[in-house]
């Protein structure tokens, strides 16, 4: 179904976008409000930490959804 050319140009995006994310990973202690937005739910008890970003998520799934619909083919 995929020809090597093809299947090669998977894994260089794919290779692309790891770094991306790994970029954004080593950048998300600079960017202060990730994490800490109202609608992140965290629940804490006397030994444990229950830490769901539900407005993060949401926040980054939307620019990623307008970023891939702008550049799409």
């Amino acid at each position: 179904m995929f020809g090597l050319g093809a299947f090669g140009k998977m894994l260089i995006l794919f290779g692309v976008f790891m770094i991306l994310i790994g970029l954004l990973l080593m950048a998300g202690d600079k960017i202060p409000w990730i994490g800490k937005l109202p609608g992140d739910i965290v629940i804490k008890k006397e030994k444990f930490t229950f830490y769901f970003p539900l407005a993060t998520s949401l926040l980054i799934s939307l620019i990623l959804t307008l970023f891939f619909t702008l550049f799409r083919k």
